[in-house]
């Protein structure tokens, strides 16, 4: 088949009537022969809060990190950093999609990303957190990263099939992740001064935020007696564990922060937020809001 240009080319309409745009259709379906029935006993709301939860984290970093798209100091790395930013929309979609078929209103992944208020969010506060410097966005990567993947590792048994699936092949994209971020720490933190510094104020700013990321929440703790969730108080060993091999070699001594506490025992999990979320929905949510009806 020919056409008269690329635009025709993106836009090619198939047999079975769908059209192929530029992201998002066309491509092999990573779920594909994967069983999608909930698992017998297994409450559907949590399960659909729970993918809500991991989907939010990935989502909002992933918006975070395509600030620095024209914006890095190398074209290497703004590379990088907008394909770790895509591999994180990638969980996303997959995780909120499966949180919308599960939750029995009728949202697709478009819908719970660009149509929910601040409040319905769910996601751990580190992830909404301006990239500001460098320096901070390599904290946050790392930390986040580090966290994220001892996570996936245990998500691979999952008893929910689905799950374990998206695991799977994330954590192969997490672990690289990682290692982007420690390689940059290690280069930071064992350069000059002034790049230990900044790397060092990136943690001042993140730190605080960490406990939040090994808290639990009773959604989770009820679907890890099940065998389909994590446990996240039981990441911390493992976490800081490789942390502190980083900073080894990155000659860093972390700062001493305080811990940035709940608001009346409430945290991103139940809808609470910092003061970041609502400007980074407004510019995420914008366009979606503008024409509701739009196709794409």
């Amino acid at each position: 088949m020919s056409f008269d240009n690329a635009y025709e080319a993106i836009a090619e309409t198939h047999p079975e009537g769908d059209a192929r745009w530029a992201f998002g259709t066309g491509f092999d379906d990573p779920l594909s022969g994967v069983d999608t029935t909930v698992p017998e006993g297994v409450d559907t709301a949590d399960l659909a809060a729970y993918c809500l939860m991991l989907g939010d984290d990935a989502l909002l970093l992933s918006q975070r990190l395509t600030e620095w798209v024209t914006r890095a100091h190398e074209l290497e790395d703004e590379m990088a950093l907008a394909n770790i930013a895509l591999d994180l929309l990638g969980q996303a979609r997959m995780l909120l999609s499966r949180a919308g078929s599960v939750e029995g209103a009728g949202r697709d992944e478009d819908a719970l990303a660009y149509f929910r208020s601040e409040a319905e969010f769910r996601n751990v506060r580190l992830a909404e957190l301006p990239m500001g410097d460098f320096g901070r966005t390599t904290a946050s990567l790392l930390v986040f990263s580090t966290w994220r993947l001892a996570l996936l590792n245990r998500l691979v048994g999952s008893a929910d099939p689905v799950l374990a699936a998206i695991a799977a092949k994330a954590v192969k994209e997490v672990t690289y992740h990682r290692e982007y971020a420690a390689r940059w720490a290690v280069r930071l933190g064992d350069g000059t001064e002034y790049s230990a510094e900044r790397l060092r104020a990136g943690f001042a700013d993140v730190l605080p935020l960490v406990d939040e990321l090994f808290a639990g929440h009773a959604v989770e703790r009820r679907l890890a007696a099940s065998g389909v969730a994590v446990d996240s108080t039981e990441l911390r060993e493992e976490f800081e564990q490789v942390l502190g091999q980083v900073c080894e070699l990155a000659t860093l001594r972390l700062p001493e922060v305080d811990r940035t506490g709940t608001v009346g025992g409430l945290a991103g999990r139940d809808g609470v937020h910092t003061e970041h979320l609502g400007y980074l929905l407004a510019e995420m949510q914008s366009l979606a809001r503008s024409d509701p009806e739009a196709t794409w």
